[in-house]
């Protein structure tokens, strides 16, 4: 199975089968002196464009030179090498999408009931969590993901880190991955985050009762203006799903509005998490 490309070389693609409207894809491709197939393969995001390419085709469909910066963005972006290339073959297809969207976010809102959020593990507690995945029983494998995750928290395609808006169930603060040492340093890490410029990090606590975010953990990203609409990924045992249109949206949104009203005050919340970290050090 083919893996998916760059979220950049899709969106550009859907751009650009849309601009040719109802004109039909063998007479385009006769216009410019290309095959029908080279064509497709741009419309498909299975191969990206030059940027000479690129300004025949939009000339073709009378695109104004003014209006074609966002354009030529997508496809400069389509054809840089994927950071996590180097990783691919020991990650499911669909984790190339999330992780082009991950990149190019700018805000993340996150609700997690089971686990500390990738971004912010350490690598024994990381280590810990894959070892434990049901898909996961080669060495190699299991290296390589944990190289992953790590590089993931270094930016390594954004000029900033997104901002992150985290709530936390209570549970995560107790459940042991790794065994009580390994958490006490993730929580020691989760601490230090808690402080750190662009992260909210908030505990949801067990009085809080039954809440919106009870069936499942979910993460929105937002995008720079003007470039996409946000994404819901939710991550599941097979691989992660996409939630997309607006409505889904509107409804993951009110739910971690709901999570985040009921859960404790950034203040509140790292005072829990030191006081769960020192009774591990007992």
């Amino acid at each position: 199975m083919a893996r998916p490309t760059s979220t950049a070389r899709r969106e550009l693609g859907g751009e650009l089968r849309r601009l040719r409207g109802e004109r039909r894809a063998v007479d385009v491709a006769t216009a410019l002196g290309w095959s029908e197939s080279k064509l497709s393969r741009i419309e498909t995001a299975h191969t990206g464009i030059s940027e000479p390419d690129l300004d025949r085709l939009l000339t073709l469909y009378g695109v104004a030179i003014e209006d074609r910066g966002r354009l030529r963005d997508l496809a400069r972006r389509g054809r840089t090498r994927a950071w996590w290339t180097e990783y691919r073959s020991s990650v499911p297809d669909p984790y190339d999408e999330y992780l082009a969207l991950e990149g190019e976010a700018m805000r993340i809102a996150e609700w997690e009931a089971q686990v500390v959020p990738g971004l912010l593990q350490t690598d024994e507690y990381a280590r810990a969590v894959i070892e434990a995945g049901a898909d996961v029983d080669d060495s190699e494998i299991l290296r390589r993901r944990l190289a992953l995750r790590m590089a993931r928290q270094k930016s390594p395609i954004r000029p900033l880190p997104p901002h992150l808006r985290i709530v936390l169930d209570e549970a995560v603060l107790h459940r042991q991955i790794g065994g009580p040492e390994v958490q006490r340093r993730q929580l020691d890490r989760l601490y230090e985050a808690s402080g750190s410029p662009g992260v909210e990090l908030l505990i949801l606590p067990f009085g809080a009762g039954a809440h919106a975010g009870l069936t499942e953990s979910f993460m929105i990203m937002e995008f720079p203006p003007g470039t996409r609409n946000p994404v819901v990924h939710i991550e599941g045992l097979t691989g992660g799903l996409f939630r997309v249109k607006p409505e889904e949206i509107d409804v993951y949104q009110n739910a971690f509005d709901d999570l985040h009203e009921r859960a404790s005050s950034p203040e509140q919340s790292r005072t829990a998490i030191a006081e769960t970290r020192d009774q591990l050090a007992r």
